[in-house]
C-alpha cells in the first residue's frame, strides 16, 4: 500500500515537470514568433521608406530634369517605385497594373514619341516664362487643396474614420475582389465618366492625324454601284494604223 502511494506520488511530480517542462517550451515558441515577427516588419517598413524616397525624387527630377528623354525614364522608376508600394501594402493587382499599362505601354510610347520627333526643345524653353503666371496660380490652388485636406484630417479625426469603409480581412476576400467591388458599385458614374474621357481623346487624336490628299485614289461603293452600261461602256471607233 505504501509502495503505490509512492509511485502516485512519483508520477504526479512527473507530470508536474512535464507540464512545466511543456510551459516553458510554449512560452519560449512565443518569444520567439515576437522576435522574429519583430525584424520583419521593421525591415518592410524599411523598404517601405526606401521606395517612398525613390519614388518622390524620381517624380521631382520628372519635372527638372532638361532633356525629356531623361524626364520619361525617370517616369519610369517612379513607377516601378510605386508598384513596390502597392506590393508592400498587399495590393498585387494594383502592381501589376501599374507595370503592365503604365511602364509597358504608356512610358514606353512616351519614350519612343519624343525620341523620334525632331523637336527644337530650345525653342520650347524660350517661352515658358510666359506660362509662369499661369502655372504659379494653378501650382497655388494645389497647394491649398493639399493643405485643406491634410488640415481637415490632423484637426478632425472623425471625417477621415467617418468616410472610411471597412476593410474586410485578406483571408475573407482578395484585393481583386475589393476592387472590383468598389470600382463597379459605388463608383460606377465615375468609370463611365472616365471611358467617356478616353473615348473622346482617342477621336480627338483620330480628327487630328486624319488628313484628305487630294492626290490619292479612293474607292467609292455608292458611285460603283450606281454605273449603268451607259456610262461603264464606252465605244471607241480606232482607224487603222492607230491607237487607243
Amino acid at each position: 500500500m505504501i509502495e503505490t502511494v509512492h509511485a502516485k506520488r512519483v508520477w504526479a511530480s512527473a507530470g508536474q515537470v512535464v507540464r512545466l517542462c511543456l510551459m516553458e517550451c510554449g512560452h519560449a515558441c512565443l518569444h520567439a514568433s515576437k522576435t522574429k515577427k519583430a525584424p520583419i516588419m521593421g525591415l518592410q517598413a524599411l523598404f517601405f521608406y526606401l521606395f517612398a524616397f525613390i519614388a518622390v525624387a524620381s517624380a521631382f527630377m520628372v519635372i527638372a530634369a532638361k532633356n525629356p528623354v531623361y524626364s520619361v525614364l525617370f517616369l519610369i522608376l517612379t513607377f516601378f517605385n510605386a508598384a513596390g508600394l502597392f506590393l508592400l501594402t498587399g495590393a498585387e493587382f494594383l502592381a501589376m497594373i501599374l507595370l503592365v499599362v503604365y511602364v509597358g505601354a504608356v512610358a514606353v510610347l512616351f519614350l519612343f514619341v519624343v525620341m523620334m520627333l525632331d523637336i527644337d526643345f530650345a525653342e520650347l524653353r524660350a517661352g515658358v516664362l510666359e506660362y509662369a503666371p499661369i502655372g504659379a496660380l494653378i501650382g497655388m490652388i494645389l497647394a491649398a487643396e493639399l493643405i485643406v485636406v491634410a488640415g481637415g484630417w490632423a484637426f478632425s479625426p472623425e471625417i477621415a474614420k467617418g468616410i472610411a469603409m471597412p476593410i474586410p480581412a485578406p483571408s475573407e476576400r482578395t484585393n481583386t475582389a475589393a476592387l472590383g467591388d468598389v470600382l463597379y458599385t459605388h463608383y460606377v458614374y465615375f468609370f463611365q465618366i472616365a471611358g467617356l474621357v478616353l473615348l473622346v481623346a482617342m477621336i480627338g487624336a483620330i480628327v487630328l492625324t486624319l488628313r484628305h490628299r487630294q492626290n490619292i485614289k479612293r474607292q467609292s461603293i455608292p458611285q460603283q454601284v450606281a454605273r449603268t452600261p451607259e456610262t461603264a461602256v464606252e465605244v471607241v471607233t480606232v482607224k487603222p494604223g492607230q491607237g487607243i
